[in-house]
């Protein structure tokens, strides 16, 4: 195990190994970056998990709630993080990303907002990170974004319009709310096939089924809690598809 103990970026303030690693596999170098809440009561509590060999579950970077940063895995290696997930049609997520752990209890710790200093930490580390390793802002990816039927993760109440003002991650104002919904649950037909094609486009992992079902409400709930937050119900109404639309055309090149 390459245990170095020498930090990649300048902003941790030490190195504390996770035994929790191993080799990249199809990857030179990671191409994107995974944020993830902690989804425990405690910052110890989270840190000693993603320590423990016994948990297999680890993080490149651990954020905690004053703003320190700890480094738990070389960027070099594959952290345990991101788990069976899909973006862009890639499946080995941990293999191609870093992993960052912000703590935070969650959706089950009743979402909390995050403080001022972690948030001003997980924007300098990622735009050390971004500058370093030439990632793409649409390559700023929620855990729920990659596996939105198991993850929820950072959550609606991550401030992503924060990040984005700061030069991190692909963002754009969403569309006002309306109360339309414009497919019914179980609708079939193209304008739904034409819905899925568009959040594949965008990088989510859905089927063409062409039919409006439980798991393109899944990903639409996905889409909606990193890109229209004021409301997360895997409805299909106008604000969520032209936020979608916006997003498509105002993206960079792979």
């Amino acid at each position: 195990m390459n245990d170095a103990r020498v930090v990649d970026s300048r902003l941790a303030r030490a190195f504390l190994p996770s035994p929790n690693q191993g080799e990249r596999r199809g990857f030179a170098r990671p191409d994107c970056i995974v944020l993830h809440y902690t989804g425990m009561a405690t910052a110890k509590g989270a840190l000693d998990l993603l320590r423990d060999p016994k948990s297999e579950v680890s993080s490149h970077y651990f954020i905690d709630e004053d703003g320190t940063i700890f480094q738990l895995v070389p960027e070099s290696r594959r952290a345990w993080h991101a788990g069976v997930g899909i973006w862009k049609g890639e499946r080995d997520l941990n293999s191609a990303s870093i992993g960052i752990e912000i703590v935070n209890p969650g959706h089950d710790g009743g979402c909390p907002p995050f403080p001022e200093p972690q948030i001003e930490a997980t924007v300098a580390l990622c735009r050390d990170i971004c500058a370093r390793r030439s990632i793409a802002p649409q390559r700023v990816l929620a855990h729920s974004d990659i596996a939105p039927k198991r993850k929820r993760d950072p959550g609606e109440r991550f401030p992503w319009d924060r990040l984005h003002r700061a030069g991190i991650g692909h963002w754009t104002p969403p569309a006002p709310i309306r109360d339309e919904a414009l497919m019914a649950p179980g609708e079939e037909g193209p304008s739904v096939r034409a819905l899925q094609a568009m959040l594949a486009l965008y990088g989510y992992g859905i089927e063409m089924t062409g039919v409006n079902d439980a798991q393109t409400k899944t990903v639409v709930a996905a889409f909606q809690r990193h890109f229209r937050s004021e409301r997360v119900d895997g409805i299909v109404d106008s604000s969520t598809v032209e936020t979608l639309r916006r997003l498509l055309t105002t993206l960079a090149p792979a």
